[in-house]
């Protein structure tokens, strides 16, 4: 699991979608959230979990990014727009949001999620 860079939010902006460096694997997951969020606290507390169960079944790679725009630090890119790019482009206003991806392609998105539904939208079966 690994930060998303101000670049990689950007370029998302900019093209209504992440590039594909970011979702071209097996099993691909973008979560967009705030720091404070409760139900993300819950999330990134089975995350590892999570990848320890992906790589044993996808060993060729799979991704899971983050960002927690409040807090980004973003020198160009204010957290405020990327919130609003996220709730009107991508029509959620709740967070975190997760966006699944299943060898490129965009397949589902949602909301708080246990591990066992994080996995089976990732193609495992928990």
């Amino acid at each position: 699991m690994r930060k998303l860079t101000e670049a990689e939010c950007r370029y998302a902006m900019e093209h209504g979608e992440f590039d594909k460096p970011l979702i071209s694997f097996p099993a691909a997951a973008i979560i967009l959230t705030q720091s404070w969020c409760p139900q993300w606290i819950m999330v990134k507390g089975w995350l590892a979990e999570a990848e320890k169960r992906l790589e044993a079944v996808y060993p060729q790679g799979f991704s899971i990014c983050y960002t927690e725009y409040d807090i980004a630090g973003w020198n160009g890119l204010s957290h405020e727009s990327f919130m609003e790019f996220k709730e009107n482009h991508f029509g959620n206003q709740e967070i975190p949001y997760i966006r699944y991806y299943r060898d490129g392609v965009f397949v589902r998105d949602g909301n708080f999620i246990n591990l066992q539904g994080f996995l089976a939208h990732l193609g495992l079966d928990a």
